[in-house]
């Protein structure tokens, strides 16, 4: 018998919703109720990282918390809402887990996965095209790879928009399921002022000014100086930001570092985020060459990796079945961080916190 046949005859175990579900109870019982920071959201657009601080990003991660830990006590406050899905690049994760989370929500989907299908193929403008998504949908999640498009599509919508990643421009939900996955292993770390020696070393494999999931964790990292001890950016390119970025997030707080060399600094960082793609227009460019994470990469006890994913060579499959793996869990939270941001930007946060009676 061959090996595809024996799975073939392996009966599929049911999922394990209940799986690790202590680490978002930890942050749920953490972290005190304040609606206040979500009702802001109403009805805005989410664009930018810039638009977030501690007290939205801790609620945001509380609420996620709750969808993930106690999903039987979960109302549908989207019921009879659409959500426009405009992909106008390519995706797996960030396009499911967005249309996943909205179906959890009770709402429903329009999904556009090809420009070439939509009235940009004949010349239309972006913001003729927001004009008519007006009047089709409640909510719009798009992802383009030129870096203007989500701006060009403000003046003339009337209903919120959500950045799913704009060139090399932000990627900001990506950048708040990256922290959302932090907070869940670290729970005190959204409680204030963190001791010195017990903040965190976050080390991060990328380019900030070519790469948007790493300008917009940065950015969100910022809101949390007091806990985040030292950012290490590991990079071989010979510039990494851009003009102004890396002042911007020292005022903030952020301590940074660059170094060129991975395996000198891994034994000191509690945080490894590693990514190897930057979207260029239709196409994308791989950086870091050499930059690789393996088994024997000298990781420091109890360190986590992450990884926005889609992964190559630069994170080798081998550390999957090892306690460093945390970006598999980081997916998964992806929807529930989008669940609590959707909620909160169509104004139904109180019907969420409204728990059923006995």
């Amino acid at each position: 018998m061959t090996t595809h046949e024996r799975l073939l005859q392996r009966p599929l175990q049911p999922k394990d919703g209940t799986a690790g579900i202590e680490r978002p109870r930890g942050l749920l019982e953490s972290v005190p109720e304040d609606p206040e920071p979500l009702l802001e959201l109403a009805s805005r657009h989410v664009v930018s990282s810039r638009q977030f601080d501690r007290a939205k990003l801790a609620q945001l991660f509380r609420l996620a918390a709750q969808y993930e830990s106690t999903p039987q006590l979960m109302h549908l406050p989207l019921t009879g809402k659409i959500l426009i899905s405009a992909f106008y690049e390519p995706s797996t994760r960030t396009r499911l887990s967005f249309e996943s989370a909205w179906h959890r929500l009770g709402g429903a989907v329009m999904s556009i996965t090809d420009p070439k299908s939509t009235g940009i193929a004949k010349g239309e403008s972006l913001a003729d095209i927001a004009e008519m998504f007006n009047n089709y949908g409640d909510v719009i999640v798009l992802r383009s790879s030129e870096d203007q498009a989500v701006y060009d599509m403000l003046d003339t919508l009337r209903i919120p928009i959500v950045n799913a990643g704009n060139g090399i421009d932000e990627h900001p939900t990506q950048a708040m399921a990256d922290l959302y996955t932090i907070a869940k292993w670290r729970p005190e770390l959204l409680q204030g002022p963190v001791p010195e020696g017990e903040r965190i070393r976050v080390g991060i494999i990328g380019v900030p000014s070519r790469m948007r999931t790493v300008r917009s964790l940065l950015l969100l990292l910022a809101c949390f100086p007091e806990a985040v001890g030292e950012v290490v950016i590991v990079s071989n390119e010979p510039e990494n930001f851009d003009a102004g970025q890396r002042k911007e997030l020292e005022e903030a707080g952020l301590r940074l570092r660059v170094v060129g060399e991975l395996d000198p600094v891994l034994p000191e960082l509690d945080v490894v985020y590693i990514n190897a793609i930057a979207w260029v227009g239709d196409s994308f460019e791989s950086l870091g060459s050499g930059l690789h994470l393996t088994r024997e990469s000298p990781l420091k006890p109890g360190a986590i990796i992450l990884h926005p994913l889609a992964r190559g060579k630069e994170l080798a499959t081998e550390l999957d079945d090892t306690p460093h793996n945390w970006y598999f869990a980081q997916a998964r939270g992806a929807v529930f961080i989008r669940m609590a941001l959707l909620t909160s930007v169509v104004r139904r946060i109180s019907a969420v916190m409204d728990t059923p009676e006995e």
